[in-house]
């Protein structure tokens, strides 16, 4: 086996891997009566398994250290439940995207978004032919309750990186997040004025500056001119801590 073929099985053996791992995380959100486990991945979407029962399937883009796209087909009981919740009908596709970014957050920095809803044929067609695929089934007590489809495309080594210069203009989505937690849907029902909801964050903890969805840097919140206000003790990326330093050089 040359030294290139051994590579290629060994990057394929990895991705693979990533990929059941990812399905794991994603299935440990997902609504089921029984724990979910993993079959055999899948690496021809001609042959993807879906679960039945009317499946339907959430698509969504990844973008980060792995880009690519994601497909979650999950059986209908799951959909019939969202459009009955007691709290209203409910987004299948924000619904399912907790389990999405645990799928994501498996492969490295990645950030998930546009999901929407397909037809689950049609949205694992328009995974094929763009890089790497595999589908990895979840299972509960034996039967078929969803499936998860990445296609990723691995990232290049880095070149020396472009000027910023004309993307300094550039208005970018910025959002402080102090804490986040989950919540059953009987939890949510039995909330009430004056109730406090635990964060999964220290008070002495620093905040997230995230800019477009993607951690840039940490910091503390503080009160400015009777608003709040993040001062930054911390730049997470190294893009942002680079182009910091060049600014004080």
């Amino acid at each position: 086996m040359s030294t290139s073929t051994a590579g290629r099985t060994d990057d394929a053996a990895t991705i693979s891997a990533a990929v059941v791992a990812a399905a794991q995380a994603a299935g440990a959100l997902l609504p089921s009566t029984s724990r979910l486990t993993t079959g055999s991945a899948v690496d021809d979407p001609d042959i993807a398994p879906l679960p039945g029962s009317a499946p339907a399937a959430i698509t969504a883009r990844l973008s980060g250290e792995v880009s690519g796209d994601v497909v979650l087909v999950v059986a209908g009981p799951v959909v019939e439940a969202l459009a009955n919740s007691p709290v209203g009908k409910l987004d299948v596709a924000a619904a399912m995207r907790p389990a999405l970014e645990a799928a994501a957050a498996v492969l490295g920095r990645v950030t998930v978004t546009s999901e929407r809803m397909e037809e689950p044929e049609a949205a694992l067609d328009g995974l094929r032919d763009k890089g790497v695929f595999l589908a990895v089934p979840l299972l509960a007590d034996g039967e078929h309750q969803a499936t998860l489809a990445l296609q990723v495309t691995l990232p290049r080594p880095q070149t020396q990186r472009g000027s910023l210069e004309l993307l300094r203009n550039v208005a970018m989505e910025v959002t402080v997040e102090i804490g986040r937690t989950r919540m059953t849907v009987q939890e949510l029902l039995s909330l009430y004025p004056g109730e406090i909801v635990e964060l999964d964050r220290a008070a002495s903890a620093p905040a997230d500056l995230l800019v477009n969805g993607t951690l840039i840097a940490r910091g503390e919140v503080v009160v400015v001119d009777e608003e709040f206000g993040l001062r930054i003790t911390e730049v997470v990326t190294d893009a942002a801590a680079a182009e910091l330093g060049r600014q004080s050089a």
